[in-house]
């Protein structure tokens, strides 16, 4: 062994062993600082025979060792870093600071912060600027309520790239115990199998069409096919099938149960595997041999044939009967006209027209660039959001004095627990779209400025110090969606002027 170490090295210092099995490359540039300023000089170590000890020794325990140099070493000095439009604004306008426009973004806000000489990760930082350079109003500690799907461990379906599935629940977001999610893809054609789940299933779909399929416990049978953008609900034990159509599929699904995993499914493959041949002869009334073709293990999702363009042709019906309509496990959505306000748009399904998913509500919304969705909260249930374009942030308010804002991008899945305060601000260039999920019947929340409007005017004023001319003009009504200037960052020049709320042409 001796002799071959003495080899190897030799020939790595003659420069004939390929340097690639010496060095290898990094499988992705992480973007964070190199070299003595600004980060750690980290040299690749020499092979040789012998390089040194794992440990030390007791001379290099303080006040016996040798004195490290105090200057001239690796420094945490950090030079040359360009700050964004608003950073040196006062903290406590909290303007929204674009990182992605410096290569070497920097947790500074106002007076507040300090530089970073690493390690980092660029991209973190500027994808999340409000906690790394956070508003001088965040204070004190709110839980962890952002998840990003595309941190989410990815299970791959049965045989030849049938789909996938990824999922968040408390296991990633603890906070968020009301609701789970998951991101499901079918290939052309391929099924989620047969299955039930011990939670309730609401789901909206991204991409493509499915054709589902379920009975209840009634005998009841149902069968629908729907598009991007419509809703379905199955009840917690309703056993269904979902099987993508000819253009494959992309769905989102949300589980009233924050500890509920896609893993946990019930899953008809595994109940005939996991009971003996006798008995499921008999249930079947069939003979033992009709089983010897029996999957070896879960299908979960899986390619299949091809539905019949013709929906009928599928139709099973039995004494019961087909599900009452009143009763419809889907809603067409898609089809729903959104209500425009200035800023954006909204639209609302719950019992009112969609009565099976009794303790479910939901709102698609749109915020144009530089507005928000209004300062609300929800009084009975937790917020389960999830981002389907452009980016956005939310500081989220928890009494006594505590509040903290994320950012969020396209994947995400925000979660905020009920009453606690909070808006979702367009931070982008491009419209955001997300999704707003309740435990509850109907859709509903408080507006703070709606509140203040009804509230008596000399409260509010004695309260909150505010001029007339602001009391006078609250709304009376819900408005949904705040317009503002496209240009976050417009107030860091002109702080008293109305440079946030007035849309830019």
């Amino acid at each position: 062994m001796y002799q071959v170490t003495r080899m190897f090295n030799a020939l790595l210092a003659a420069g004939l062993f390929p340097a690639v099995l010496a060095a290898p490359a990094p499988q992705m540039d992480y973007g964070e600082n190199s070299g003595p300023v600004g980060g750690v000089d980290s040299p690749t170590p020499t092979v040789t025979a012998s390089s040194g000890s794992l440990y030390g020794d007791e001379s290099l325990l303080g006040e016996v060792a040798k004195p490290s140099p105090v200057s001239g070493g690796d420094s945490a000095f950090v030079s040359d870093y360009p700050l964004v439009n608003g950073q040196e604004a006062d903290s406590d306008l909290g303007l929204y600071l674009d990182f992605n426009s410096v290569e070497n973004p920097q947790p500074l806000r106002g007076v507040g912060g300090q530089t970073d000489p690493g390690p980092r990760t660029y991209e973190y930082e500027k994808l999340n600027p409000d906690v790394y350079a956070p508003p001088g109003t965040d204070s004190g500690s709110v839980s962890q309520l952002q998840w990003p799907l595309g941190l989410s461990h990815n299970r791959f379906g049965t045989g030849d790239k049938p789909g996938w599935a990824r999922q968040q629940n408390t296991d990633q977001l603890p906070v968020a115990t009301e609701m789970a999610g998951v991101d499901m893809r079918l290939a052309p054609h391929a099924y989620r199998e047969l299955h039930w789940h011990t939670a309730s299933e609401w789901s909206l779909m991204l991409k493509g069409c499915v054709r589902l399929a379920a009975v209840n416990e009634n005998g009841e049978t149902f069968i629908d096919d729907i598009c991007a953008g419509d809703v379905w609900f199955f009840p917690a034990g309703v056993p269904h099938s979902i099987q993508a159509l000819d253009e494959g599929c992309e769905f989102l699904l949300v589980f009233d149960d924050g500890s509920f995993s896609e893993d946990g499914t019930s899953l008809i493959s595994e109940l005939f595997i996991r009971n003996p041949k006798s008995v499921l002869s008999k249930n079947l009334q069939t003979p033992v041999s009709a089983f010897d073709n029996l999957p070896s293990d879960e299908l979960y999702i899986f390619n299949g044939t091809p539905a019949p363009a013709n929906i009928s042709a599928q139709n099973m019906t039995g004494p019961a009967g087909i599900l009452p309509y009143d009763q419809s496990y889907t809603y067409h959505w898609s089809q729903q006209e959104a209500y425009q306000t200035p800023g954006g748009s909204v639209k609302i399904i719950d019992t009112t027209t969609f009565p099976i998913a009794t303790d479910f509500a939901a709102a698609l919304v749109t915020v144009q660039p530089g507005a928000m969705r209004e300062m609300h909260w929800h009084l009975n249930s937790d917020e389960w959001n999830y981002f389907l374009q452009g980016s956005a942030r939310i500081t989220v308010f928890e009494a006594p004095e505590a509040s903290r804002t994320f950012d969020y991008t396209a994947g995400d899945v925000g979660y905020i627990p009920a009453t606690d305060a909070h808006y979702i601000e367009n931070t982008g260039t491009e419209d955001v779209i997300f999704l707003e999920v309740l435990q509850q019947a109907k859709f509903t929340d408080i507006s703070v400025a709606q509140w203040l409007a009804l509230t008596p005017k000399q409260v509010v004023k004695d309260t909150l110090g505010l001029p007339d001319e602001t009391l006078d003009n609250l709304p009376k009504q819900k408005t949904y969606i705040k317009p503002g200037n496209k240009n976050m960052t417009a107030l860091a020049s002109n702080p008293n002027g109305t440079a946030a709320y007035e849309p830019s042409g």
